[in-house]
């Protein structure tokens, strides 16, 4: 499918990007050969095909869940300027 010159602009404008005259042609055989492309692929049978997510039929491993550091909420907790009952106190900043 061939795409004229005129379509290009009226596509440039309605898109808000600058094409320049001299580019015109040779985004138009571009967009042209795109077309004939998609028109391709819409040709090729697809019947009996079950369509994939993804092209790899893998499945991700995953890590077993478990607790691999200690609880350091005190050290943590004596490192605050100010702590009270397991919370950091800070300055009020909202009046």
């Amino acid at each position: 499918m061939a795409v004229d010159t005129q379509t290009v602009e009226k596509l440039a404008e309605l898109a808000r990007i600058a094409i320049s005259k001299e580019t015109l042609e040779e985004v138009s055989d571009r967009l042209g050969e795109i077309l004939q492309l998609v028109d391709q692929l819409q040709a090729v049978n697809t019947d009996g095909i079950t369509p994939m997510a993804h092209p790899l039929d893998e499945e991700q491993t995953l890590r077993t869940d478990a607790v691999t550091e200690s609880d350091r909420r005190k050290d943590f907790l004596a490192l605050a300027p100010q702590a009270e009952e397991g919370l950091y106190l800070v300055p009020k900043v909202i009046e």
